[in-house]
């Protein structure tokens, strides 16, 4: 097999091995998981990523180093939106702590599939179409703007068509069965409320990725470095929703934070025959932004009567 070959089946190898470990002997036990556990899994999923990222360096050089830990840097980030949803959604349908461990956990399944078809798919359009970066760029732009002009409590987990779909055509149990996706009642097979949340949280992240995987194309077109920086963001994602969820409304300008990286990164894209910005130069307003977001929020706490 050519060396390329053998990283990409390494690495899935790798990324299955750490999901069943994950599933079959830290989480075979339904249990509600804590701020420590989530904090300690935090920092596995990201020394896992730098200690990948170490490999990137002597294995493809340190602009492949740099591109990756910028793109890991970008989807992380941009996976914080996700976290704000996720509260909504388990917060208006009530989910028992104990159980979003597993929605979170075959959500994020479902994610890497997703990802992956799309990442493959962007390759292939940017390789043929190079146009198609402009598209990307004025896309990221307008997302960006209509993030920063979007309240939370604009969004109403009754308008996702998913759901709607779904309860219009199947049947859906009133309770949650212990934390089944499907029972069986009088001989048919009827999904359970978490059903519905699981595709809930599949569909937004479907959303997201098409904000996600666009900005990354800003820094790098090499397929690998994209679709590794993603993975490794995407399974940190569950660690860091039990570690954000309960203070996550505290940083309130990260959401103007993210907002704006979107529309740098577009911007990047837009005038990438003019003025092609250095790589080391994304990385540091991107981590700016990020700190300053997360400081302003510090500084200045939300005031719960004003809707900012």
């Amino acid at each position: 097999m050519s060396h390329e070959l053998i990283l990409w089946v390494s690495f899935n190898i790798f990324i299955l091995l750490m999901l069943a470990l994950d599933l079959g002997v830290f989480q075979k036990k339904v249990h509600i998981i804590s701020v420590k556990e989530a904090l300690i899994w935090s920092a596995v999923w990201i020394v896992l990523a730098m200690m990948f990222n170490v490999f990137i360096y002597f294995d493809m050089g340190e602009v492949k180093a740099i591109e990756f830990f910028t793109g890991y840097l970008i989807e992380r980030s941009l996976s914080i939106d996700n976290i704000f949803v996720f509260v909504l959604l388990f917060s208006y349908f009530k989910v028992p702590a104990k159980y979003q461990h597993k929605v979170l956990f075959w959500g994020v399944l479902g994610a890497l599939i997703l990802r992956a078809a799309l990442i493959l798919l962007g390759v292939v359009l940017i390789h043929k179409f190079a146009w198609i970066i402009y598209v990307f760029g004025a896309f990221l732009v307008f997302t960006g703007f209509k993030m920063a002009m979007q309240n939370e409590d604009d969004i109403d987990p009754e308008k996702n068509i998913i759901i709607r779909l779904y309860r219009k055509l199947f049947p859906v149990t009133k309770d949650y069965h212990k934390g089944d996706f499907f029972i069986i009642e009088n001989g048919k097979r009827i999904a359970t409320p978490l059903f519905v949340v699981l595709l809930a949280t599949e569909f937004t992240d479907l959303v997201f990725a098409f904000d996600s995987i666009p900005a990354i194309f800003a820094i790098t077109d090499d397929a690998f470095i994209i679709y590794t920086s993603n993975i490794f963001a995407i399974l940190g994602l569950r660690a860091m929703y039990f570690a954000l969820a309960g203070i996550i409304d505290k940083f309130h300008y990260l959401k103007t934070g993210l907002s704006m990286i979107l529309i740098f990164i577009g911007f990047k894209m837009l005038i990438v025959d003019l003025y092609k910005i250095p790589i080391g130069y994304s990385l540091g307003v991107i981590a700016l932004i990020l700190i300053l977001s997360v400081v302003f929020s510090l500084l200045k706490p939300k005031n719960k009567d004003l809707k900012l």
